[in-house]
Parts: structure tokens; C-alpha cells; sequence
């Protein structure tokens, strides 16, 4: 109602808000809470009432009161002089990746341009716009629902969105919002949610899109921001200064910074604490939540045994320092020492191996949260997606916490970001940044140790697990078999960690957590082709 306010103020006639404005997206099993929808009912209703002259668009649900099919509408409504002028629900409902729509909400049989103003408004909903040969997802619909509405005699096509972001997709928006625009002949209204809401970030960067000049104002990204829209000149007029724009590494800093601020503040935390190892994950994650919450509210914490390099302490505190935030070092070999002890007599015939390495990560994950507990911080977790695709981490070890932040970003893009992050001067020591990467769980380790390089490893990654290559594809390019074989065994064992993970916030096109399916008790396991 604030941004309705500011709507009037500014002389508009018609405010539009994103896809499920009022309820957060995706609200999942809320849907399926009766109590749930009642009150999306209520508060609109309430926002109806308020309304005068100026139309306002708003996102929501709706019941299905059919008695067929699934009981909900993905909702956008027309708000104006105290009532709800009109209803348009959503026709293509997205079920791939993170989205599960058709679980809950029946499909729109058909939508009609709704008369408003002197123009005829063709509304739709999200996915109703990528139905279309430039969509990033094979089209299954069978029809353009933008195309359906022009044919009907629409004169300006809206399109309100809860569109996740990930590398890559603004510009996909912008090309296919530009084609269909073109194609149709018709100038289109994007208007897209901003903020986090779980794994998922969203992006906004709305638009207005002329079909003879393409987009002609765009809002920024990452931002809660209003874009005002002279539909009747803007076709014309110079187009206003575009928003900054953000290279690759720019904008994933700040989907990420924006994804920990809202999972914190959503969650009811104010603060956040991780394990500050001296590496270049720990240190990435507490660059990107200082930039969320501020240096007050990030904590440090350095747990150092025997096998901790000077150099890792140092460049630990090197870089609390530079940040502005608290550090605190507590060495866990007493801890070590008292649990080896107390296990001697069942160890006794049996060498040191991977157990005590564990251990070591099992009482700085217990260490870290104590602190949260006590301090009633959030514990953030620093693995990447490279260790977790192939399940270099430790249970109930390194990865305690409560929010995985660099768990979408693998090891290669772990050093690009970072010396993004370096472009104008030293933030992360760049001793940090140089050193071979290691978990200091014994003397002289090395990830190298156990793992090939992380740029090898990376590109069998993607290969594999984004683009669901086989064995003699992914060896085809170059990579030796027998090194191809034991990453993707290791890839497929490990999915009992993944699911036991920490939330993890979303970047790339595929990534472990809401849009992943895969079953852990199964025996397939990909094999080179038999002829």
C-alpha cells in the first residue's frame, strides 16, 4: 500500500506489483494449509478496499471453486475504487528445477484483455511468457497464452513474475521478452519479486519493452525499486539512463549478498557467525555477509589444532581486520585430545585415518554452534559446490550451519569472485587466494591430495551434473576414463550428504538442494557405454 501511495504521488493510473506479492514465492506446503489461503483472501480483500481511482495489480491466490481439479489459482487481480474489478489466473504452470506449480494450483482454462483506461490489458502470469523458442526450458505447453491475448484484441501485454534469478538469465529475459514483444507487435510490462526466500533469489530488473525499440526502461537489479512507465510515450521519447550495469562476478555478489540478508532477517536472526579458516571459501563468505548485514553483525572464528599453518591464522585475522568484524580464535587440540582419549581403548589396534580428520571438523562444527546458540547468531556454512558434489566435506562437521552460502558456486568461480572482490584493492589477503587450497585436517594436506585440480574438476562437474553428459561423452573431450569414473562415483555416492545439507542459495542453472530429485537408496550407477 506504501508503493500504491507513491503510484498516486507520481500521477500513475495503474500500479503493478510481482506474481504472489502477498504470500512470498514459492510458498510450497502453505498452499495446502486451508487457514493459508483464507487469510490471502482476507488481506486482499482489505488492499481492495483501499484502492481508489488508480488501478492496482496484485499477485496472489485464489480458490478454485470449480470442484475440479487441483483448488487453487496462481492469482493476478485488478484492484480499483474499493473492489476487485477482475481476476486472471495463470495458464502454464512451470514443473522443472525448483518449480513444483501443477502440485497445487489448477491452469487457467482461458484469459480475455481486460478494459481499462482506453486500453485492453492482456494479463498474465510469469511462465505465461516462456512459451516461446527462446525460452531457457523446453516449451510443453503448446500455445503462446501472450499470442492467445493479442488475438483477443489486447493493446498492451503485462506480465507480473516471481522469476529466480541465475547467471546468466537477465539477458535471456530481456532477449525473450524482446521477441515476443516484436513478434506480437505489441509493447509488453514486466514487473518481476525482488529479495530471497530460501534457496531461491530473485532478481526484479523489470521493464518495459517497445516492440519497434526493443527494452526502453529497465529497472536495477537486486533492488526494490518503482519503474514509472509512460506507455503512451515512452515508444517515442529518449530512452531515460539504463541502471548500473553489472559484470557476471558483480551480480553474483550481490544475488548472494541479497539471498543472506533476507534468509537471516526472514528467519528472525540479526547476526551471523562462521569458521574463519584462513581460505579462500571462509573468506568469500564473510566478505559477501558483511557486504549483507554490516561488520557488526558478522563474527569470525578461527579453530586452530596442531596441523593450522601460521599462515592460515594470519591471514584469518589479516582479513576480521580488514572487514571490521569480531574474530575470535579458539584451538580445539584439547577438545581433540580428550575425545581421542576417551576412544582409545576401541582404536587401539587401528591407525589414524580419515576418523580423526573428521573428528577435528566434528568439534569445530560443535564449537560453532555452541556459539550460536548462545549468541543466537546464524551459523553460515563456507563449502563450495565442488567439495559437495563429490562429498569433500564432513557431516555434522563443516557442514553445521544454517545457511550453505557458496554451495551453487563451484571452486573455479570461488577464485574468480574473489578476485573480483580484489579488483581495486586487497580485501582477502592475497596470500589467501594464492596458497593451495587445503583442510589442514593432517600435516602437509592438500585438497590435490584427493582431488584433481578444480578447474578439471569443475568442468567434469558441469558436464555430468548440469548437463547430464554420459561417461564416454564427458572422456570424449579429453579427460582421462578411469579419473572420469571415480568423480562420477563419487558425485552419486555422496547424495546422502547433499540432502543432509544446510540450505544453499541458488546461482547457477543446477543446483543441489529444492530442484534436485535424486533418490539416495538406488544402486544405477552410470557405466561407460557396453559396446
Amino acid at each position: 500500500m506504501e508503493a500504491y501511495g507513491q503510484g498516486i504521488r507520481a500521477g500513475a493510473d495503474l500500479v503493478i506489483c510481482p506474481e504472489m506479492v502477498l504470500t512470498g514465492y514459492p510458498p510450497r506446503d502453505l498452499l495446502l494449509k486451508s487457514h493459508f489461503l483464507e487469510e490471502c483472501l482476507h488481506h486482499l480483500q482489505s488492499i481492495a478496499e483501499q484502492t481508489g481511482p488508480v488501478g492496482l495489480i496484485v499477485g496472489t491466490l485464489d480458490r478454485n471453486a470449480s470442484g475440479a481439479g487441483r483448488p487453487l489459482y496462481n492469482a493476478a487481480v485488478l484492484l480499483q475504487k474499493g473492489k476487485i474489478i477482475a481476476k486472471r489466473y495463470k495458464t502454464c504452470l512451470p514443473t522443472y528445477d525448483v518449480f513444483e506449480e501443477d502440485r497445487y494450483f489448477e491452469p487457467a482454462r482461458d484469459n480475455t484483455p481486460i478494459a481499462y483506461m482506453g486500453e485492453h490489458l492482456g494479463l498474465t502470469i510469469c511462465e505465461d511468457a516462456w512459451s516461446h523458442p527462446l525460452a531457457i526450458h523446453e516449451s510443453h505447453y503448446g500455445h503462446n497464452p501472450l499470442k492467445k491475448l493479442k488475438d483477443q484484441g489486447a493493446s498492451l501485454l503485462i506480465n507480473i513474475a516471481a522469476s529466480p534469478w541465475q547467471v546468466g538469465k537477465v539477458a535471456v529475459r530481456q532477449r525473450l521478452f524482446e521477441a515476443q514483444s516484436s513478434e506480437l507487435g505489441l509493447p509488453v510490462l514486466y514487473v518481476n519479486m525482488v529479495g530471497g526466500n530460501d534457496e531461491l533469489i530473485f532478481d526484479g530488473s523489470g521493464m518495459f519493452v517497445d516492440p519497434n525499440r526493443g527494452v526502453v526502461a529497465q529497472s536495477s537489479l537486486f533492488e526494490a525499486q518503482h519503474l514509472w512507465v509512460d506507455t503512451q510515450q515512452q515508444a517515442t521519447a529518449s530512452p531515460p539512463e539504463g541502471p548500473d550495469v553489472l559484470d557476471e562476478e558483480g551480480q553474483i555478489i550481490k544475488a548472494l549478498s541479497l539471498g543472506i540478508r533476507d534468509y537471516v532477517h526472514k528467519c528472525g536472526f540479526q547476526s551471523v557467525l562462521l569458521g574463519l579458516s584462513g581460505g579462500i571459501d571462509s573468506a568469500l563468505t564473510a566478505v559477501i555477509a558483511v557486504e549483507a548485514l554490516g561488520p557488526e553483525h558478522v563474527m569470525g572464528v578461527a579453530m586452530p589444532t596442531r596441523f593450522s599453518s601460521e599462515g592460515s591464522l594470519t591471514d584469518a585475522s589479516k582479513l576480521a581486520e580488514t572487514l571490521g568484524i569480531r574474530y575470535e580464535e579458539i584451538p580445539i587440540d584439547p577438545a581433540f585430545e580428550v575425545i581421542k582419549s576417551s576412544l582409545s581403548h576401541l582404536f587401539a589396534d587401528k591407525a589414524e585415518d580419515v576418523t580423526e580428520e573428521n573428528l577435528q571438523a566434528r568439534i569445530r562444527g560443535t564449537t560453532l554452534m555452541a556459539l550460536s546458540n548462545k549468541f543466537g547468531s546464524l551459523l553460515l556454512t563456507t563449502g563450495n559446490k565442488s567439495e559437495l558434489a563429490v562429498g569433500y566435506c564432513t557431516l555434522y562437521g563443516d557442514m553445521c550451519g544454517g545457511l550453505a552460502v557458496l554451495s551453487d558456486c563451484p571452486k573455479t568461480m570461488v577464485y574468480r569472485l574473489s578476485r573480483w572482490i580484489n579488483r581495486a584493492e586487497e580485501i582477502i589477503p592475497w596470500e589467501t587466494i594464492e596458497k593451495a587450497p587445503s583442510a589442514e585436517l593432517r600435516h602437509d594436506q592438500k585438497d590435490q591430495d584427493s582431488l584433481p585440480d578444480y578447474a578439471t574438476l569443475d568442468t567434469i562437474l558441469k558436464d555430468y551434473l548440469v548437463e547430464h553428459q554420459s561417461i564416454d561423452s564427458i572422456v570424449s573431450k579429453g579427460h582421462d576414463r578411469s579419473l572420469v569414473e571415480k568423480l562420477i562415483r563419487l558425485m552419486d555416492l555422496n547424495e546422502y550428504k547433499r540432502r543432509q545439507a544446510a540450505p544453499g542459495l541458488k546461482v547457477t542453472s543446477r543446483a543441489f538442494g529444492m530442484g534436485r530429485r535424486v533418490p539416495i537408496a538406488q544402486r544405477f550407477r552410470e557405466k561407460s557405454d557396453p559396446t
